[in-house]
This record gives structure tokens, C-alpha cells and sequence, in this order.
């Protein structure tokens, strides 16, 4: 078995930080205006009900996500409010 070289190992390592760091911030970026489950045909991937979902135009498809794009989208999957309670109670 080959001797790890640690020098190069942490370069290495450090590399892939940067990448994915960049990816991350990113991310989270988007996710203030484009829902992260839409995919790039504007269907819902979300395994859960969300106020934006629509019915497909074929039955058996994947639901359809309305939402615009010009909202925080973050809230649309709340299970909770901010105070430990169910939304809308």
C-alpha cells in the first residue's frame, strides 16, 4: 500500500473546502428565491406537502411548483412556528 504524502493530503483537503464552501454559499443564496426542490422542468421533488405545489398535467407525474420565484421560499416548509406551535394556531 502506498505511503500518504500528508502535505499533499491537506492540500488536497483544502481544495475540495474551497469547492464546496463556494457551492454552500451559493445554495444558500438561491434558497432565499428559487425553492431547492424545483427542479429545472418547475417540478416539486418535495417528499412533503408544500402551499406551492400544483397537480401535474398528466396523473402520475410529478406535482408542479407555482411558485414564482420572487418570495423567500424558506417559509413554504415550516412545520413549526417560531414559538414551538403548529402554523396557524
Amino acid at each position: 500500500m502506498q505511503k500518504i504524502d500528508k502535505a499533499e493530503y491537506e492540500k488536497r483537503l483544502k481544495r475540495i473546502s474551497e469547492l464546496f464552501s463556494s457551492m454552500v454559499v451559493h445554495a444558500d443564496e438561491l434558497s432565499t428565491y428559487r425553492c431547492p426542490y424545483k427542479n429545472r422542468f418547475d417540478q416539486c421533488t418535495a417528499k412533503f406537502g408544500c402551499r406551492n405545489q400544483r397537480r401535474p398535467p398528466v396523473k402520475g407525474d410529478l406535482l408542479l411548483c407555482g411558485g414564482d420565484d420572487k418570495l423567500d421560499y424558506r417559509s413554504a416548509w415550516e412545520t413549526q412556528a417560531e414559538d414551538g406551535g403548529t402554523p396557524g394556531q
